[in-house]
């Protein structure tokens, strides 16, 4: 199901995207979070990748996918966009942000005159967890390295964690997403900005001005990077 003009204006309009005021200041940045990552990456290339996360057997969820998800978009993109896990939709066809709430996150890129092909896009998790249940800790354990090659390979100038779980997966908080969001953190010394996921912008319209402010914070953070 694809959203129709009125529908996707609506979604747009309530973000409040002709209205904006700059967030980004200095002390808006927070101290970067140091990572250590529990082994060394080695050179790569995407085709060794995309097989083992294809053949993957780390966890259980091997037994339950449809087939992995290993992301898409541009091998070179300076923006890598981080979800929590695929869904449904995504566990049945293999790629990430696909349902509606991928639908409004690709609404949301061409309000930032982004496209789908200007990006990378990939989640925490490479396999649906059951019932869309949350990652559990050993998942997200066995499915790090994965996603840690994928930045590695790309070299992203921006990460953007959408949604609660992506973003306190690679910050290695509990804060909530609404203390996350509007701050600039780093992983791996790459700028990373916390947005909310599109599937709660779906449920709570309230939230859709703020998703905007969020969007156009990340841009103009982009733009102090050049």
């Amino acid at each position: 199901m694809t959203l129709s003009e009125t529908t996707r204006l609506q979604y747009l309009n309530a973000m409040g995207i002709t209205i904006w005021q700059s967030r980004f200041t200095p002390e808006s940045i927070i101290t970067p979070i140091e990572f250590n990552p529990t082994e060394i990456i080695k050179p790569d290339t995407w085709e060794v990748l995309r097989t083992e996360v294809s053949n993957c057997n780390l966890c259980s969820l091997c037994t339950t996918r449809t087939q992995t998800v290993f992301g898409e978009g541009n091998l070179n993109a300076k923006w890598f966009f981080i979800g929590e896990a695929p869904g449904q939709h995504e566990d049945e066809q293999g790629r990430p942000f696909i349902g509606e709430a991928g639908q409004l996150l690709t609404e949301m890129l061409r309000a930032m005159k982004l496209t789908r092909e200007d990006i990378f896009i990939a989640n925490i998790l490479k396999c649906r967890p059951p019932k869309n249940r949350d990652p559990h800790v050993d998942e997200i354990q066995q499915c790090r390295n994965y996603l840690q090659r994928q930045i590695a390979l790309v070299q992203p100038k921006m990460i953007i964690a959408v949604g609660r779980i992506a973003a306190q997966t690679l910050l290695e908080t509990t804060e909530k997403i609404g203390k996350l969001r509007g701050n600039v953190y780093q992983f791996e010394n790459i700028p990373l900005i916390a947005i909310y996921h599109p599937s709660y912008l779906l449920r709570s319209l309230t939230e859709k001005r703020k998703a905007w402010q969020d969007l156009q914070f990340a841009l103009q953070t982009f733009k102090q990077l050049r």
